[in-house]
């Protein structure tokens, strides 16, 4: 092609200028170019880190550049053009990374480096890619015979697609279904906030009345506030049963053959390599030693939490039935019933909250409390390119010089996929022309747009998921890391990469974080001490029940990448209602599919790692109790919490990061107190 911006450098991706049409284009050629330098460079006789580790990691950047903003429009702006670009790119992206993790000549290069003389001589960052590099060419098999690579290859490539059909299937069955109304009568209770909301989802659809769809600015406020039973359980069964063969769409984007075909070849993948289980193959990159030590860590959870947990169910039962004459605690009375309670008990709502959190002011409150802690600043940039007008980018300033950037899209979409995340747009690196090139944040969440003019309002949970995404993006930004395999969250462990997202989130609860963070929407008045005495008060409500659902999670996860060989649907749905009999405490029903919409462990990098999410939040909670003992912003706290955590990225393990902050392993007594759950020895 004459022109393709894809396959220019720019310092932010040209969004406004990027078709489909450039997308398989470019990643052809970036990707041919990328062989024949490797084949230079594994020739050469003279092996250095400037001659190898340093002219590799610029291809890799160079592909990264130009794939990185058609996969984030993918998940932000779909259209069928592109996904069917995107879709092309997965199989040779995925052809490309094989043939590098296994090319025996680069991983023979790369042991030379590691024997010579020079590798003593490296940076920490340095020694620790090439010793990363090293072990990842195993984990692809650099090591097997040539018919066993071939499979292997032909496994990635397969696992890349299906994980694009899951997310693609998803999307899909989710925005299938939705609901019309001509009126609100059968929304009472939904307060007037969420009655925008389903007027505008109505409006961009030429209707008249309201619209419910299973988006979660529509889903929740309908399973949280809805008078109306029968509603409730038909929005819970549609969203419960998506892409699966129950529910009202049954059979349409059915994901169970996905998962069938997934697990089955992870299975055989990870027995090519050498290992039992998926589940062993996964934890080679993280923190825990072994599946065994990890079921022995949510068994743990799981017996400190269930009395607790069971407690909560039975006042629920019991509220339900007294309160409210319900008899019976259905799946889709659990969230309705839970915030009459919530309100009975603490008189305080999700809804209450609203006003003091616009999302303007809740972001300008963010960058305060960041500023605070870290010592940098935030500055809109908007002539910075956008790929929608939602989006805004803004420049982190240290001392007055921009050292990171990032785009904020806070606002749920058609065309956008659900959830809340933090993707990497540009990493910080040295470039061999001396240059330091700055590391760029994708920021991205799913909250009720503004309506009619007026500033979106969030809730607490929402602002929470602000800080959270916000945390991950400081791990990236903050980084000091030069080499590209260790900047940011690069290289760090995946079950501590949670860390600085859980650890930003206790600033939501506090008084001093919440006086920069939240201010009336019309008055601009903080939050009153009785309203925040109340939020403080229901912070742990139902908190035992919350992780035991996690548990739940983690649990299937894990052991279904360590227990079953080649399952079939029916299979992974016995492990499902195992587990849940083991550790569930909520009542269920027997057409929930939730596998089918489980994002995490079947397109989202998290396989045999959901656990991560408990285990990084003993490390954030430890880390921080070393603020409560310091006083929330002592400014030297954070300072070492820059330095230890967020700067040395994953240029050394997290264990060892950990410690150097604290000053000792870490405590899973902080989680406990912070959760609310009265610590007791494991029975």
């Amino acid at each position: 092609m004459s022109h393709n911006p894809l396959l220019e450098h720019h310092t932010l991706p040209p969004f406004e200028a990027i078709r489909p049409e450039h997308v398989v284009p470019a990643i052809e050629t970036i990707i041919a170019e990328n062989r024949h330098a490797i084949d230079a460079l594994t020739a050469q006789d003279e092996i250095s880190w400037a001659t190898l580790a340093a002219p590799l990691e610029a291809l890799d950047d160079r592909l990264s550049q130009a794939f990185s903003p058609v996969s984030h429009l993918n998940s932000t702006m779909n259209s069928d053009a592109l996904r069917q670009a995107y879709q092309q790119c997965l199989a040779m992206l995925s052809e490309y990374s094989t043939w590098v993790g296994q090319n025996t000549a680069l991983f023979a290069a790369f042991e030379r480096l590691k024997a010579s003389d020079e590798f003593a001589t490296l940076d920490e960052g340095q020694r620790k890619s090439i010793d990363d590099t090293l072990r990842n060419f195993r984990l692809a098999g650099v090591d097997l015979p040539d018919d066993k690579k071939r499979r292997y290859g032909d496994i990635q490539a397969r696992l890349s697609e299906l994980g694009n059909t899951f997310s693609n299937q998803l999307l899909d069955a989710t925005q299938a279904w939705d609901k019309s109304l001509d009126d609100a009568t059968r929304l009472e209770g939904l307060p007037e906030s969420a009655l925008e909301t389903l007027k505008a989802y109505a409006e961009a659809k030429d209707q008249t009345g309201y619209r419910i769809t299973l988006d979660v600015p529509s889903f929740l406020p309908v399973m949280t506030f809805a008078e109306d039973r029968e509603l409730r359980r038909e929005v819970y069964t549609a969203f419960v049963t998506r892409a699966s063969d129950q529910g009202p769409n049954a059979g349409d984007n059915d994901n169970a053959p996905i998962i069938e075909e997934t697990l089955a070849l992870r299975q055989e993948l990870a027995r090519l390599l050498g290992f039992e289980t998926y589940a062993d193959y996964s934890l080679e990159t993280k923190m825990a030693d072994s599946p065994q030590q990890v079921l022995g860590f949510l068994d743990d959870l799981a017996e400190r939490a269930r009395p607790q947990a069971r407690d909560d169910v039975a006042e629920l039962k019991a509220y339900a039935s007294d309160s409210l004459g319900l008899e019976t605690l259905e799946p889709w009375d659990v969230g309705f019933v839970s915030e009459k309670l919530r309100q009975a008990r603490y008189a305080i709502s999700q809804e209450q909250l609203r006003p003091y959190f616009p999302a303007p002011r809740a972001v300008d409150g963010l960058f305060s409390v960041v500023g605070r802690l870290f010592g940098v600043t935030m500055a809109e940039n908007p002539e910075a390119p956008r790929y929608h007008p939602d989006v805004r980018y803004f420049d982190v300033l240290d001392n007055g010089q921009p050292i990171a950037g990032f785009y904020l899209d806070l606002y749920a979409r058609e065309g956008k996929r659900g959830g809340a995340w933090m993707d990497v747009c540009r990493t910080r690196r040295l470039r061999a022309d001396g240059e330091l090139q700055l590391p760029v944040a994708y920021l991205t969440c799913n909250f009720t747009p503004p309506v009619a003019g007026k500033p979106a309002l969030l809730t607490h949970e929402e602002v929470l998921t602000l800080f959270h995404e916000f945390g991950h993006g400081l791990h990236h930004m903050l980084t000091r890391q030069t080499v590209a395999d260790v900047s940011g969250i690069s290289g760090v462990a995946w079950d501590a990469v949670e860390l600085p997202s859980q650890f930003l989130e206790n600033f939501c609860w506090e008084r001093e974080g919440l006086d920069l963070i939240a201010g009336h929407v019309d008055t601009g008045e903080k939050i009153p001490d009785e309203l925040l005495e109340k939020l403080q008060a229901a912070r742990n409500f139902q908190s035992a029940m919350q992780m035991m659902r996690q548990v739940e999670f983690s649990l299937f996860d894990l052991r279904l990448h360590h227990e079953l060989n080649a399952p079939s649907a029916s299979d992974v749905q016995a492990l499902l209602d195992e587990v849940r009999a083991q550790v569930s405490v909520v009542p269920s029903v027997a057409f929930n599919r939730f596998q089918n919409g489980f994002g995490h462990i079947f397109a989202g990098g998290y396989a045999a790692g959901y656990y991560s999410y408990k285990w990084a939040e003993v490390l954030s909670a430890d880390a921080y109790s070393a603020f409560e003992e310091a006083g929330i912003f002592d400014a030297e706290t954070g300072q070492r919490f820059r330095q230890e955590i967020l700067e040395r990225g994953g240029s050394r393990e997290a264990a060892a990061l950990f410690e150097a902050f604290r000053g000792r392993e870490p405590s899973i007594e902080p989680l406990l107190r912070h959760s609310g759950i009265v610590s007791q020895d494991a029975a």
